[in-house]
């Protein structure tokens, strides 16, 4: 059974188990880049099969009109089971009174379904564009 919690304390090989296990390669190759990013975090919510930590997903922003999901990430063997997608809904239910929720994926054709049937839109699809500014 899937447990859900908010963390402010994990197990940070664990957490570095997560990232690897989904090639996110720019986080696990700074750990203390992720461990500061995680300290500075509005919100993480975390997925746990026993003790094990199986998805974690991670909030920032002002803490009133902006928020931005920065990481959602589910092990590739408990991916298509919910776990993001209730990850997700739990972050959109801790914040229901923002005026803006973004976030950054692929254009992956599943991705963005798993996007879509959540409620968010591709900002082309709101007569925005996005800009983004990749730092070293």
């Amino acid at each position: 059974m899937i447990t859900y919690k908010p963390t402010t304390q994990l197990d940070f090989q664990a957490v570095l188990e997560l990232y690897a296990s989904v090639g996110w390669t720019g986080y696990t190759n700074r750990p203390d880049m992720l461990k500061k990013s995680l300290a500075n975090s509005l919100l993480t919510l975390s997925a746990f099969d026993g003790e094990r930590l199986v998805g974690l997903i991670r909030a920032v922003g002002d803490g009133a009109s902006i928020l931005f999901i920065q990481d959602i990430l589910v092990l590739p063997d408990y991916q298509r089971q919910g776990i993001g997608k209730r990850l997700v809904e739990m972050v959109l239910a801790a914040f229901p009174d923002f005026y803006q929720i973004h976030l950054l994926t692929g254009r992956e054709e599943k991705t963005m379904n798993f996007y879509k049937s959540l409620g968010f839109s591709a900002v082309e699809e709101i007569d925005c564009i996005a800009y983004t500014y990749l730092g070293s």
